[in-house]
């Protein structure tokens, strides 16, 4: 994989209205590979692999998110193949479960 590698944090109304949904859907359309999932604060966490602005681009769609998301706050912060490595085998994108 060459490109870059982010990982997002996002805050607000984010569980229950479809945002990991949301983020599988567009990242698959843009052929990203990553993982999502549900933090117990009530946050999402992501990752985005792939080229850089296309990456830039899904962390832009992150800040706005799904219809019924209302997002307050989106921490962004490079990552490594490590974090990457957390998706399931054989998944180009995964919904990880709660941590």
């Amino acid at each position: 994989m060459s490109g870059t590698i982010r990982q997002v944090t996002v805050r607000g109304r984010v569980q229950g209205v479809g945002y990991r949904a949301w983020i599988v859907h567009q990242a698959m359309a843009r052929g990203l590979d990553g993982w999502v999932r549900n933090r117990r604060d009530g946050s999402v966490e992501a990752l985005f692999a792939g080229p850089e602005e296309v990456v830039s681009d899904m962390v832009m769609l992150c800040r706005r998110g799904p219809a019924y998301a209302r997002v307050e706050t989106l921490a962004e912060e490079p990552a490594n193949s490590d974090a990457l490595n957390l998706r399931r085998t054989g998944e180009r994108f995964s919904v990880l479960p709660t941590i």
